[in-house]
């Protein structure tokens, strides 16, 4: 990836050590820092901070992972909070952000209404603000995505498999993140999707579970109801780990049985890569490529001033067929 923020800092982080974020509550930061002043402020006292919407997900921890490279790749301060799907926590995490004077921040909101005057009083601090997938529509940055269309993106993948193998005629269990306002429409990309390339699908089951732990609970409920499921499509890697878990528990394998899903976390890659495995796909968002800019981002609004008006970014996507893992043809990709 290009530092083109490390070329701008050169002189700045000769001088300044390089600090590792911590994952504390930001009350109990011992660090001291100051207000943007849009282009005076020291290196040493930038602090930029990543605040979760749960850590429970492995793409987020890629995104903190991205995240925490720039900060110590800048020589800057930063925290990692996890909010761990509470409302209530992360208008707190982000309050103690505000009121501790940190620089910048990058967060995923659970509930864009609950921080938009939270975000509007980091800006008039002039703290610098981005979302990331998730979008915050009033944040300085909005690092996101078509939710939609990345559904379609997953669900075409799924259903071409179907299409391709089972001349459509399967069952299918959709592991969504309905929980979340603003993914329901990737849910309804895959759906929607499956349903157009296939018609005469049976989509037995849509439930929200994007952890591992209710991803294996509603396929396992599913397969109580339904032993000959044949396909598990999850809006993202987490919960459909699990359900490729209960898939394997249930003993439901075979030419006949499938996994996709969506984030190309290495859990997932992982499973691709076992013996006779029905993981078969996901799609890569590069979730480590949006934290690290997202920070590269914010350290040049603290640094040379935010700008006038709101800069957004779409994070890539591309499909990760299993082939392509197996045969290292998606690693060689990556170094491209």
């Amino acid at each position: 990836m290009k530092k083109k923020a490390l070329a701008l800092a050169t002189g700045l982080l000769a001088a300044a050590a390089l600090a590792a974020c911590s994952q504390q509550a930001p009350g109990d930061s011992q660090s001291t820092g100051g207000e943007s002043t849009g282009g005076t402020t020291s290196t040493s006292d930038i602090k930029l901070a990543y605040v979760s919407m749960n850590l429970a997900n492995p793409w987020t921890v890629e995104v903190k992972n991205g995240f925490e490279a720039a900060c110590k790749d800048l020589g800057i301060q930063c925290l990692t909070i996890d909010s761990q799907y509470k409302v209530d926590k992360q208008v707190s995490d982000i309050e103690n952000l505000i009121n501790d004077g940190y620089s910048g921040f990058t967060f995923i909101p659970i509930d864009p209404n609950a921080t938009r005057d939270l975000v509007e009083t980091a800006k008039s601090k002039g703290i610098a603000t981005a979302s990331i997938a998730q979008p915050q529509d009033n944040a300085n940055l909005i690092y996101t995505l078509d939710e939609y269309d990345y559904g379609v993106s997953i669900g075409t993948q799924a259903a071409e498999w179907a299409k391709d193998t089972l001349d459509c005629n399967v069952k299918v269990a959709i592991i969504s993140q309905d929980n979340v306002e603003a993914v329901i429409p990737r849910g309804n990309g895959v759906e929607e999707s499956i349903l157009e390339i296939c018609p005469n699908a049976d989509i037995v089951s849509r439930q929200a579970g994007d952890t591992p732990e209710q991803g294996m609970q509603i396929i396992e409920s599913v397969l109580q109801q339904h032993p000959d499921l044949n396909l598990v499509v999850g809006t993202n890697d987490s919960g459909a780990i699990g359900g490729y878990q209960a898939m394997v528990g249930g003993n439901a394998v075979g030419e006949d049985r499938a996994v996709f899903s969506g984030d190309a976390t290495a859990e997932a890659l992982a499973k691709m890569k076992e013996p006779n495995s029905i993981y078969r796909g996901t799609v890569d968002l590069f979730p480590y490529k949006g934290g690290y800019e997202s920070a590269e981002i914010l350290y040049k609004y603290v640094t040379e001033g935010i700008p006038a008006e709101q800069e957004t970014i779409m994070l890539p996507y591309v499909p990760v067929p299993q082939a392509d893992v197996l045969d290292g043809s998606y690693e060689a990709s990556k170094t491209e």
